[in-house]
């Protein structure tokens, strides 16, 4: 079996490294050798390295399975669309794709511990501040999350973006700085936190240094949590091995956690 975790890819080489850093947390956790491919901005894309292990000849790897893990925080256009292209492109007759990292429990309480590593005390006013997007489904995926983490502080949650989308972060740090100081059980405290929903840091994530707010989490993506949360992407949809077992396999594999999907369905992952 391969493994491999799907990014988005960025030209900054700390995000760059950060991704291959958490791939080897991965692998370490899971007992196999995990790969990394980019969707876009840089190489190499699913569809070489999937390309790849199906031309080995003489090996395997030509005919094991291939399961991916798409390291994103919701299901937008790059899971939904852009990855099952790169499958199909690949030729790769055995891919199992298991769902993204988002929305759910797990990568919400992962927000929320970055927000108490930050300071956040009860009565702070919150904003779950993502990248942005256009795509409908991973929209509606943010709130979800936005919900959860509301059920987490206790408090309501406000929704910013960095990039794309309405409103940006600095109108929603405004916002939820005005609708503090107009409550009167909130009128000693107005700060701010901003919770970032970003895997790696970079110019989005500094646009959250200087939105307005009293605090800014770090990026998800160093946080311990976030690889046991692809690990167990992956071993949901490894075969029972030992570790031993695991760790005699060639370092050419990247592990996955969970949803089949043939060619011939849509990736809801």
């Amino acid at each position: 079996m391969n493994l491999l975790l799907t990014a988005h890819g960025t030209r900054r080489a700390s995000g760059v490294a950060m991704i291959g850093d958490l791939a080897a947390e991965v692998g370490a956790l899971v007992g196999h050798a995990v790969q990394v491919a980019f969707v876009d901005v840089l190489g190499p894309s699913p569809s070489e390295v999937l390309s790849n292990l199906s031309s080995q000849s003489g090996s395997r790897a030509a005919t094991d399975a291939v399961v991916v893990v798409p390291a994103f925080l919701s299901r937008g256009y790059h899971v939904r669309s852009d990855l099952p292209a790169h499958i199909l492109a690949s030729g790769h007759p055995n891919v199992t794709v298991t769902p993204a990292l988002g929305p759910g429990p797990e990568i919400t309480g992962i927000v929320f511990q970055r927000l108490v590593e930050s300071g956040w005390c009860p009565g702070d006013s919150v904003v779950l501040a993502a990248a942005g997007t256009s795509d409908r489904t991973a929209r509606a995926d943010l709130h979800t999350t936005r919900a959860l983490l509301s059920e987490l502080t206790g408090s309501p949650v406000y929704l910013g973006y960095a990039a794309t989308g309405d409103p940006d972060v600095r109108t929603a740090v405004r916002m939820a700085r005005e609708q503090a100081r107009a409550s009167t059980s909130r009128a000693r405290s107005h700060r701010v936190v901003v919770a970032s929903y970003l895997l790696a840091d970079g110019l989005f994530q500094q646009r959250l240094r200087t939105c307005g707010a009293d605090v800014a989490t770090q990026p998800l993506g160093t946080h311990p949590g976030l690889a046991r949360l692809i690990a167990g992407r992956f071993r949901s949809v490894m075969p029972c091995q030992s570790v031993d077992q695991r760790l005699q396999r060639p370092p050419n594999g990247v592990e996955r956690n969970a949803l089949t999907v043939s060619r011939a369905e849509g990736y809801d992952a």
